[in-house]
């Protein structure tokens, strides 16, 4: 997979579709050369494996099974998904683990802490439609 900032604020994965439901698509991104060289590769979910799947919206059906595309992603929006994925999830955690350590015992502080999680991606779950609409994917045939 060739991954690239294209131009300022934008990346750019090249990928293939792999399935076609009613108003999106699933592109299989392969392995990206460029990650062993990256900064940000133990953070990057892109870097994990061989394979990553994303979703993509395609509301005129544009495009057809097996075509090559690339994925661009702006980084704005990336940095929306790892706020929200990654570091709100943490602080929400620490700032209950030090509020209830206050009131409880050491054990029950860290059990409670761990458990406001439960809630918090569950609302995440129940949000999907907004996050997919705000932190959009667009495709561009190669």
């Amino acid at each position: 997979m060739d991954s690239r900032q294209a131009e300022e604020g934008v990346y750019v994965h090249s990928g293939v579709i792999t399935k076609i439901s009613r108003g999106s698509v699933i592109v299989s991104l392969d392995k990206n050369l460029h990650c062993e060289s990256c900064k940000a590769k133990g953070a990057c979910g892109v870097s994990d494996s061989t394979s990553k799947e994303v979703e993509v919206a395609d509301p005129g059906g544009r495009f057809t099974l097996y075509e090559p595309v690339e994925v661009i992603l702006r980084k704005h929006s990336g940095h929306k998904a790892v706020f929200w994925a990654y570091i709100f999830p943490f602080i929400l955690m620490l700032s209950t683990l030090l509020a209830s350590s206050l009131l409880l015992s050491e054990w029950a502080a860290g059990l409670l802490s761990l458990l406001v999680l439960i809630p918090y991606y569950l609302l995440l779950h129940g949000l999907k439609d907004y996050f997919r609409k705000t932190l959009e994917m667009t495709l561009k045939r190669i």
